[in-house]
């Protein structure tokens, strides 16, 4: 069975993620970075893995792009979500937003995998919200590895 992780990643989080969850399922898994490609052929993979992270209360446009323009064929496949947040008490909020429902509902796992303050790679506006809306002024890095695992697990059945 072929996997594709596709994902958005502005800091790096989403991305490690990403590799985490390729390193376990192992080489018949390709990542895709909605960064660098602009069209995906989906046709030779049997599962896909969507991830994408929140910011300022939203997910990354490229992902809700990819998800609405290839929804028809996604629903076709195989689909595992993620997503990437601080959030917490609007993790279900910010999730049901990210993704369509109709995904949502045919995907058979997806799971919110917490997230990661990169002060040293955002910009000085990033870094001024960050600060005022969240008080932290240092990295914070809160990766719920038992999701994450979760996921895998979930993808392996």
């Amino acid at each position: 069975m072929k996997t594709a992780i596709i994902f958005a990643s502005s800091h790096g989080t989403t991305e490690k993620v990403a590799l985490q969850i390729q390193s376990e399922l192992g080489s018949n898994t390709v990542l895709i970075n909605l960064k660098q490609t602009k069209t995906i052929d989906l046709a030779p993979f049997d599962t896909i893995v969507i991830g994408g992270s929140i910011h300022a209360g939203q997910m990354q446009g490229r992902v809700k792009s990819f998800c609405k323009k290839n929804l028809v064929e996604l629903l076709k496949k195989r689909v595992a979500l993620y997503m990437c947040g601080m959030n917490e008490p609007d993790f279900e909020t910010e999730f049901s937003n990210a993704f369509p429902e109709l995904l949502r509902k045919h995907a058979i796992t997806s799971k919110c995998v917490g997230g990661e303050f990169l002060f040293e790679k955002m910009n000085f506006i990033e870094k001024f919200i960050v600060r005022k809306v969240s008080g932290v002024d240092t990295n914070v890095a809160k990766i719920n590895e038992d999701r994450v695992k979760e996921l895998i697990n979930d993808l392996k059945k």
